[in-house]
């Protein structure tokens, strides 16, 4: 993939929030709090659990399908970051030996499970986050933050991020394609030029955001970012709130796994 296509594929993420789906449409307040309510909930597992999180990707999956988001871009940005899951729990299965279960003759230490549950609950809350993101855009979650009582400096500093993330490849895609013009075969990528592509990378970047700012000062910008849309929660907004919270109650209290696999055995005997 060529440096003009990841920087493209950085704001698809927004792009897919302007679709006209069931699930764009609801308050991004109710939807922040769904997906906090989602996160909180398969983060208060045990560590050993595997199981009862399987239940929960039925909510990515609904979102996907309403919200008709792509399955394999979204799969692609969770495995874009799952290295850093697996460096967290790889090295359990090696601290952790004892047998917890026998599953066709090989045993299955705690290290492994907790290893697995892991992994389950990094691809669940990872991907409850990047739907979050594609049904509502960025700017419309750290709006909703601020109405929901978050302080105006902290969601300002989320949409500076945001904002200064583009700012800095706009300006590195310049420095390559510049570099790129000037090189010749493999002239140009030593780690002399790759230095100083990254010092100027710096203060062009510093330039062009102070250049920012002070446009913004001259617009009045007072530390508070206004949103012109103002949004109502509506009876569907509390409808989805309702069953999702009904949702997360039922597969995290009861035991809703055991008892189907202890119905499906006892009508295969």
């Amino acid at each position: 993939m060529t440096f003009d296509a990841q920087y493209f594929d950085i704001g698809r993420l927004d792009r897919l929030s302007y679709r006209d789906t069931f699930v764009h449409h609801l308050d991004p307040r109710v939807k922040v709090i769904a997906t906090m309510l989602f996160l909180f909930t398969v983060i208060s597992f045990p560590k050993y659990e595997v199981v009862a999180l399987v239940p929960f990707f039925l909510f990515p999956v609904l979102l996907m399908t309403l919200g008709e988001i792509p399955v394999r871009f979204i799969l692609r940005k969770v495995l874009l970051v799952s290295p850093f899951a697996i460096l967290i729990g790889v090295f359990n299965p090696f601290l952790d030996t004892g047998t917890v279960a026998i599953i066709a003759g090989i045993p299955i230490s705690a290290g492994s499970l907790s290893f697995l549950s892991i992994l389950l609950k990094f691809t669940l809350t990872i991907s409850a986050a990047l739907l979050l993101i594609a049904t509502t855009s960025f700017p419309g979650v750290c709006h909703a933050l601020r109405r929901l009582g978050l302080p105006s400096l902290f969601v300002s500093q989320l949409l500076f991020l945001y904002r200064y993330i583009f700012v800095l490849m706009e300006e590195a895609m310049r420095i390559t394609r510049a570099r790129d013009m000037r090189s010749f075969g493999t002239r140009g990528a030593g780690i002399k030029v790759f230095v100083r592509l990254i010092g100027t990378l710096f203060v062009r970047t510093v330039d062009r955001a102070e250049r920012i700012y002070y446009a913004m000062l001259s617009r009045g910008f007072q530390g508070d970012i206004p949103s012109l849309r103002r949004a109502r929660i509506a009876v569907t907004d509390l409808a989805y709130l309702t069953a999702m919270v009904m949702f997360l109650a039922v597969f995290r209290f009861y035991r809703v796994t055991e008892g189907i696999g202890c119905l499906a055995q006892g009508l295969l005997r």
